[in-house]
């Protein structure tokens, strides 16, 4: 009995060394094509090499990826405060203050769910094209209009409305026995209980937004307003491509997404589980 059970220890252990080899071996190549040239990139060289500083300098010197960095990091922050600030006053507003016609509302939300981005492409795209002839600061070739399609998405009316069905109703009651209005339990109360949640939904609105390549692409006309995946993809598909100036460029644009999904990874268990504190 003792050796099947040393046996199954020794296969699982041996399926998770596996497994983490195969999970972590595309970082590690990342790591290492950093420091190699192009050359022995395309070759598959695993060994580090000595060209961080000219692959960096390439990278520099041919893209404006600093430009870039910046106009995601303004589109990803904004994109998310907005989003999950919207979302989440849907979601409480749907639980808190049920009614047969918001049911519907809901239900049509949830619906949308199931239409592709590619589909509403065209037709977003004539939508800003009709803002920008009477309000050009919010249209086409806009950061603001990257981000306006995604002010509100039906997953995360979703999310908050099934974390908000845990929510204790008797903190709101004790509010309203204080005298705070709606829109004090919402921001006094509600906010603070249910702050998991929220940091749940912050890290998925940000690196879906900071690796948004397709709407991007399709309403971005100016290289100055371009996001990081348009210069990446820019930089992948010149008739000569330098691989290491793509490799550093892609590990540099990697940092943010994965500082923020480690400070707040705690959180993220805990609100995508439904906890609340």
């Amino acid at each position: 009995m003792r050796n099947n059970v040393k046996t199954k220890k020794v296969f699982m252990y041996l399926f998770l060394i596996l497994s983490s080899i195969a999970f972590f071996f595309p970082f590690y190549f990342l790591i290492v094509s950093i420091t190699n040239p192009s050359v022995d990139i395309t070759r598959g060289r695993l060994l580090p090499g000595g060209h961080v500083v000219e692959n960096f300098r390439t990278m520099i010197e041919g893209t404006n990826i600093i430009q870039a960095i910046g106009n995601s990091a303004i589109v990803a922050v904004g994109q998310t405060f907005l989003s999950i600030f919207l979302s989440s006053l849907a979601g409480y507003g749907f639980e808190i203050h049920p009614s047969k016609g918001k049911e519907m509302v809901y239900n049509i939300i949830l619906l949308s769910m199931m239409i592709p981005f590619a589909a509403l492409m065209v037709p977003l795209f004539r939508l800003f094209g009709t803002i920008s002839s009477f309000a050009p600061a919010i249209g086409i070739d806009t950061l603001f209009g990257v981000v306006l399609p995604y002010a509100s998405t039906a997953f995360l009316v979703f999310f908050f409305r099934q974390n908000t069905k845990m929510f204790p109703r008797e903190l709101l009651e004790a509010g309203r026995m204080d005298g705070l209005s709606e829109i004090g339990l919402f921001t006094r109360i509600y906010i603070p209980t249910m702050k998991t949640t929220y940091a749940a939904a912050g890290i998925v609105t940000f690196m879906n937004a900071w690796n948004n390549f397709m709407w991007p692409l399709v309403i971005l006309q100016s290289p100055s307003n371009y996001t990081v995946p348009l210069v990446i993809s820019a930089m992948g598909s010149g008739y000569t491509i330098d691989y290491g100036a793509v490799m550093i460029a892609i590990f540099i644009t990697t940092i943010p997404t994965a500082i923020i999904f480690f400070l707040l990874q705690k959180h993220f268990v805990q609100g995508m589980i439904g906890s609340i504190k």
